[in-house]
């Protein structure tokens, strides 16, 4: 099973929707079972918070399933738990080089590396602009399922 973790700093806006957006996605691709997909906070600031009421509304507007939850924080034991640690802008990344020690394993990305571009997925705390993370989000997540069912043809020989 291949287990993604999702990171943003406070773990209420780009993260869960992120995680969401994720999980519908490989929910529709049937590989629910395949993949696991999670997320966690960077920092401290919202740990136990729901999440952020904009991301719930955007997630409503294009019909993402979510369910209530409580905003965690990454720790060290996670680099050994999941396959891919991937953060929403390079706060996140620096905070992922520390936590890991420098990322030995390689398993920590940004997400819109994904989708070949090396910016970051704004965050709509300070923005508001939901639409836009959205967006992001959704290139990112369906760049990575790309590369992730891409990978598991490939490896199973059933690629033409």
């Amino acid at each position: 099973m291949v287990k993604i973790l999702f990171v943003c700093h406070g773990n209420i806006c780009r993260s869960p929707m992120a995680e969401f957006v994720m999980k519908d996605m490989v929910r529709k691709a049937g590989l629910e079972h395949e993949i696991l997909v999670d997320s966690k906070a960077c920092r401290t600031d919202e740990i136990g918070s729901d999440t952020y009421y904009g991301t719930k509304n955007k997630l409503r507007e294009e019909g993402i399933p979510f369910a209530p939850r409580h905003a965690r924080q990454i720790v060290a034991a996670d680099y050994d738990a999941y396959d891919y640690i991937i953060g929403m802008d390079g706060e996140n990344m620096r905070d992922l080089q520390r936590l890991t020690k420098g990322d030995p394993r390689r398993k920590t990305y940004r997400l819109l590396e994904f989708a070949g571009e090396g910016r970051d997925v704004a965050d709509p705390w300070y923005t508001d602009d939901f639409d836009a993370t959205y967006r992001d989000v959704q290139k990112g997540c369906a760049a990575l399922l790309h590369q992730l069912t891409d990978s598991a043809c490939t490896a199973s020989g059933s690629r033409k």
